[in-house]
C-alpha cells in the first residue's frame, strides 16, 4: 500500500469513527460541513482526494483538529516529527506550501504548522467554528495577514493572533520567501449544530 493509500484510510476511518461519535448522518455532516454526501461517502470508503478546505471544515463540524483526522494511533509520550515526513495539505501556484507537523493531545488540541509563501502568494481561509485561535510566528520574510478584510503586515521575528472565526487570508510579501509557524488553537468539545 502506498504511502498516500495508507494516509487516505486512516483519514477514512477517522472521518468515520468521528461522525458516529458526533451521532451525524452523512447527510447531516455534509449539511453542516458544506460538503457533498456523495464527497462523504467516497471519503469514507478511502477513495477520492479531499483538498485541504474540506478537512478544514469537516474537522470544524465535528470539533476536532485536522491531524486528528488524519494521525494513526498514537506512537508513545514523545513524537518527533520531522517536514520531509509530513506531505503538504496545500501547495500554492508558485511553491508555497503548508504543513500540518502535529496536534497536541487533550481537550482543547493545538494544531502546529509550517508554511512556506512565496511572493504575493496568497491562501484564503474560510471561518473557523467559535472559539478557534490562531496565532502565526513568522521566522524569515513577510507577509499580509488579512482578517475580515483589514491587512496586518508581520515581519521576521514577529507574531500575530487573531480568532479565527472570521475569514481570513495568509499573502506572502516582499522580494524572498516568508517562513512561518502557525499554532492553531481548538476549543474543547464538539461543534455546535449549525
Amino acid at each position: 500500500m502506498t504511502e498516500t493509500a495508507a494516509a487516505l484510510r486512516t483519514v477514512a476511518h477517522n472521518v468515520r469513527a468521528a461522525r458516529i461519535r458526533a451521532g451525524l448522518s452523512l447527510e447531516e455532516l455534509g449539511r453542516r460541513a458544506q460538503v457533498s454526501k456523495g464527497a462523504l461517502v467516497g471519503l469514507e470508503k478511502a477513495q477520492g482526494n479531499p483538498n485541504l478546505a474540506t478537512l478544514v471544515r469537516l474537522a470544524d463540524t465535528l470539533g476536532i483538529s485536522v491531524s486528528a483526522l488524519m494521525q494513526g494511533p498514537s506512537e508513545g509520550r514523545v513524537r518527533v516529527v520531522t517536514a520531509d515526513a509530513v506531505a503538504p495539505l496545500w501547495t500554492g501556484a508558485h511553491g508555497g506550501e503548508a504543513r500540518l507537523m502535529l496536534t497536541t493531545s487533550g481537550s482543547a488540541p493545538v494544531e502546529i504548522w509550517r508554511w512556506r509563501l512565496r511572493p504575493d502568494e496568497e491562501y484564503p481561509s474560510h471561518p473557523h467554528q467559535a472559539g478557534v485561535v490562531e496565532t502565526l510566528s513568522v521566522t524569515s520574510g513577510r507577509m499580509i495577514l488579512v482578517v475580515d478584510g483589514t491587512e496586518h503586515t508581520v515581519e521576521a521575528g514577529q507574531t500575530a493572533t487573531f480568532d479565527g472565526d472570521t475569514p481570513h487570508t495568509y499573502r506572502g510579501a516582499g522580494t524572498e520567501t516568508c517562513h512561518l509557524i502557525m499554532t492553531v488553537h481548538i476549543p474543547p468539545g464538539p461543534a455546535s449544530a449549525g
